[in-house]
């Protein structure tokens, strides 16, 4: 096989592998998208028990936990530009930092599910059961969806982990780093699920 041949072939599979990522992301919008309605719609009907319910999040650990997705989205997006300019120790470091500042993610919000169930409140509690049907709805939701994220925070913590072996190992380079470009894509995906995950739970009050 000629050198050109191999290049196209090389080509055609990293646009599909970059079209598979896309269409992934599409699906995970379509899901999260609909819950948000889904939000949406009950805190419309439940108004006043959102809005109070909302006070009983953790503003503080909420922002904190944006400003680790925010500046790990950063990082994750500068190891491809290092790995583009031949930096394989750059590049690793800043995908080590990526899921550092995951862990330090899924720490908080560990710390912040522990504080509101030892208060008895989560779904199926005898203390939640006890308030209004909306307090139960907003619980029910923040549980669910926060979790999905973390679920996605994991799944792209696995992943990551994959890609800094793959480079540490040289089977990701300067001109062959589409599954590190396709995991920042990912990485980017659960940043912006949380961008409106926070201000819907803990902002809007």
């Amino acid at each position: 096989m000629s050198s050109t041949t191999a290049n196209h072939a090389v080509h055609r599979d990293d646009t599909a592998s970059k079209l598979g990522m896309w269409l992934f992301i599409f699906t995970e919008l379509l899901l999260f998208g609909g819950l948000f309605i889904v939000y949406s719609v009950y805190r419309y009907l439940n108004s006043t028990a959102f809005h109070l319910a909302a006070h009983e999040l953790d503003v503080t650990i909420g922002t904190i936990n944006t400003a680790i997705l925010l500046i790990s989205s950063a990082t994750i997006a500068m190891s491809t530009t290092a790995i583009q300019k031949k930096d394989k120790r750059l590049t690793l470091i800043l995908i080590g930092v990526t899921i550092l500042l995951a862990l330090g993610f899924l720490v908080n919000k560990y710390f912040e599910w522990s504080v509101k169930i030892g208060h008895g409140i989560f779904p199926g509690s005898p203390m939640l059961e006890e308030l209004s049907r909306g307090d139960i709805l907003f619980f029910g939701l923040y549980y669910f969806m926060t979790g999905l994220h973390a679920l996605h925070i994991i799944v792209g913590m696995v992943l990551l982990t994959v890609i800094f072996f793959r480079v540490k190992n040289d089977k990701i380079t300067f001109d062959n780093f589409q599954l590190l470009e396709n995991g920042g894509l990912y990485w980017h995906l659960v940043d912006v699920i949380w961008i409106f995950l926070f201000p819907l739970f803990y902002l809007i009050t």
